[in-house]
């Protein structure tokens, strides 16, 4: 059942399921909250309270977010802000997953409120401040695929280059892959919908990766090995995991996985998420 949270004049969407220790999951750009359809339920089963969010802008949640200024409100800072209030409103503390963007929004609420987020899970994040690479769009086939098809979506606002470059990010398809990208397509073409989904995706990690030595709190960084979006991606989930305090962040791997380890190996996140909220999750 989706329940709405309000703030600063715009609703959150979110729904929540089970008992026991809270765990907020937080989607990427250009998706909504059932991305986790498969991961939610795996984590209910073995004991905690799941609540699934839709990012502002995206799924269920109000759109044409502004900051006091006028300004566009659709950074990872602004996303932390909306996490943070969630955990709140739910009676936290939380280990927050964040995928994409979500997991630099993560990095931002746990170094601001530690005693609101226990720990956190970042999948395939955007944490660090990317450099475009020009040399891998030649050496190396997935991201060349990915970045044409993923700038592309941007610069010609083409929702079909996005589902495009979906169809990339996905090396492994889930059995309801044809009818998630259906009704995927669906949402983002409801009014407003792409727009937002447009200018979250010209957002910037800078504001993440000041926050990554403020730390306190353990993280964990899960990479599948196939994500096109990096070149390397054990290699970004090592650099954003040197640029927190010594011993505080790991980095394991989803082999085969692309962007969505989450929904195309839910199994293999699943194991190394429960392993992780065993030792940091607090009721």
């Amino acid at each position: 059942m989706t329940e709405y949270l309000t703030i600063d004049g715009g609703q959150i969407a979110y729904e929540v399921a089970g008992s026991g220790p809270l765990v907020v999951l937080s989607h990427g750009i250009g998706d909504h909250r059932q991305s986790y359809r498969f991961l939610g339920p795996k984590l209910v089963a073995e004991g905690y309270r799941v609540a699934a969010a839709d990012l502002r802008g995206h799924g269920e949640s109000s759109i044409n977010w502004k900051s006091h200024d006028g300004s566009e409100a659709i950074s990872r800072t602004d996303v932390a802000g909306d996490l943070l209030a969630l955990i709140r409103h739910l009676g936290g503390p939380a280990v927050i997953i964040g995928h994409s963007i979500s997991g630099g929004a993560a990095t931002i609420a746990a170094a601001q409120s530690p005693e609101l987020v226990s720990g956190i899970i970042e999948l395939n994040p955007f944490t660090k401040t990317q450099q475009f690479d020009a040399g891998a769009v030649f050496t190396v086939a997935r991201y060349r695929k990915g970045m044409t098809r993923l700038m592309g979506a941007m610069i010609f606002k083409s929702l079909r280059l996005w589902i495009s470059y979906l169809n990339v990010a996905y090396p492994i398809k889930p059995a309801d892959y044809d009818q998630y990208m259906a009704e995927l397509s669906e949402k983002l073409r409801e009014p407003g919908r792409f727009a937002d989904f447009m200018k979250t995706g010209k957002s910037t990690p800078a504001d993440a990766e000041a926050q990554l030595p403020n730390l306190s709190t353990p993280a964990l960084i899960i990479m599948g090995t196939e994500d096109p979006d990096f070149p390397d991606p054990k290699a970004e989930g090592d650099a954003i995991v040197a640029l927190m305090p010594a011993g505080l962040g790991r980095v394991e791997l989803s082999e085969g996985s692309g962007h969505y380890p989450h929904a195309d190996a839910p199994d293999r996140v699943a194991d190394l998420a429960l392993a992780f909220l065993r030792e940091h999750a607090h009721a």
